[in-house]
Parts: C-alpha cells; structure tokens; sequence
C-alpha cells in the first residue's frame, strides 16, 4: 500500500507538472516572439521594423507613382495644343473641346500658373502675325477665364510666324503652324 501511495502521490506531482508545462509551451507557440525577446531582446522588434520599412517602401512607392501621374499630366497639358482657321482667332468646337479639358485640370491643380503662346503660319508680315498669334492667345485665355479659371494665373505671349512646328511651306504644315500652346510655368 505504501509502495501504491507513493506511486499515486508522483503521478498528482508529475502530471500537473506536465499539464503546466504543455500549457506553457502552447502560450509561447501563440505568441509568436514573446520567447525571443526575453532571451535576446529581438523578435518583435525586428518584426515591427520590417513593417516599419515595408510601410516606408509602401508610401515612396505611392509617392513616386504619384510625381508619375502628375509628371504625365503636365506632358499632356502641355502637348495638347488647340488649332485656328486661316487668318482666324475664333475658337473652334475641337479647341473649345481641349480648353474645357484644361479648364478642368487647371482648377483642379490651382498651385499651376501657365504661358499661352500664339502662333501663326508664315504667311502675312512679321507684324501682322504677331497681332494675330496675340488675338489668338487672348481668346483662349478668355474662355478659360470664362470657365472659372483665375485670369492672374495665365499670361500670354505671341510668337507670329518665328516658332513653326512645321517648316513646310504647304496647308498641311501651315495648318499645324496655326495655334496655340500651353507652358506650365
């Protein structure tokens, strides 16, 4: 009986000692580096930097796509010119068209002053299209002005017939030679 009680008394010992010790073992396995900082002072600090640096990569990434966007979107304002008749400063329906376009960016990017340039083709005097490629600029300021753009945020200037964008001496070039454009100052 001695020897069945003494038996009985290490099992009351042994099995709760394990119970407790599996217990604790399943704690450290659900926390996943509480382990490791008690013994080296890592872990989840190493962790919580790499998320730190993951979230740092994340915001340049988003930052950089962004001076992306922005870059292209002044390209296009820029690149989209609009285009006159022949000795004409009316806007046509494809101009009008583009300066709503224009209008749109321009005021939702209110920071952007720009320089509208007019151009015209070679042929009349030098005066003569100077005083044209003027009309034209102050037309297509006007109609921004008139779609809610600030008049102080756009200059203009006329170029005549010194800055073609095309050197032939044909309607086709002419045609081209005929307009105005925007520079994002």
């Amino acid at each position: 009986m001695t020897k069945r009680f003494w038996s009985g008394l290490a099992l009351l010992v042994v099995v709760p000692g394990f119970l407790l010790t599996a217990s604790c073992a399943k704690k450290i396995k659900s926390e996943p580096g509480a382990g490791l900082e008690q013994a080296g002072g890592k872990g989840a600090g190493e962790r919580g930097m790499s998320l730190e640096e993951q979230r740092l990569q994340e915001e340049r990434l988003r930052e950089e796509a962004k001076a992306r966007r922005e870059s292209t979107e002044k390209e296009e304002f820029e690149n989209e010119h609009i285009y006159f008749e022949f000795d004409k400063s009316t806007l046509l329906p494809e101009s009008i068209a583009v300066l709503k376009k224009k209008a749109k960016w321009l005021s939702a990017n209110s920071q952007i002053s720009i320089a509208i340039e007019g151009h015209c083709d070679e042929r009349g005097t030098n005066e003569y299209n100077i005083a044209l490629g003027d009309r034209r600029a102050q037309a297509a300021k006007g109609y921004l002005v008139d779609l809610g753009v600030e008049a102080r945020r756009m200059t203009t200037v006329s170029y005549g017939e010194e800055r073609p964008a095309d050197p032939g001496h044909n309607e086709a070039a002419w045609a081209k030679n005929r307009r105005d454009e925007f520079i994002i100052e």
